[in-house]
């Protein structure tokens, strides 16, 4: 008798919370554009979509083989005063860096814009499509990515 009381008290409303809880999580991820996103950056707390925390500045959509990629960086979040700034770009589709800049100890005031006292301009001589990855990590080891698409021609 006390096995069954403890069988209703105890395991019945786990298993039907665990049955509840895949009925809403599958019912949720199958709306288009949503993701299970089980370790959200600290960093985009707060934040609305209409204003990124990072974003690339000057980026265009096409370049000639002559033309140099030049951009900045813009950040928009206080925990990201200072901190290492890397830029990446990748032939799209493959895994292997064409290119990477770093610019350490990145500290601003009031433009938010990166890198300071230098600039990223690369010329890719081979025309395609290109990825261009953003990242920004600060002091305290929290880091803020952002991406781009670009075409060589």
């Amino acid at each position: 008798m006390a096995s069954k009381s403890i069988f209703v008290v105890f395991v019945l409303p786990v298993i039907f919370s665990l049955i509840i809880g895949v009925v809403v999580l599958s019912g949720i991820l199958q709306t288009p554009d949503r993701e299970l996103n089980l370790w959200p950056m600290s960093s985009l707390d707060g934040f609305s979509s209409d204003s990124p925390p990072i974003e690339i500045i000057g980026l265009s959509k096409q370049y000639s083989t002559s033309e140099p990629v030049e951009i900045q960086v813009k950040i928009d979040d206080s925990s990201f005063r200072c901190g290492d700034l890397y830029i990446t770009i990748y032939s799209s589709g493959k895994s292997t860096a064409i290119t990477q800049g770093g610019f350490f100890n990145q500290c601003f005031d009031e433009n938010n814009l990166l890198p300071i006292r230098d600039n990223f301009s690369k010329v890719i001589e081979t025309p395609g499509l290109y990825e261009i990855i953003i990242e920004m990590v600060s002091k305290d080891m929290k880091n803020i990515s952002t991406k781009g698409i670009f075409t060589v021609k």
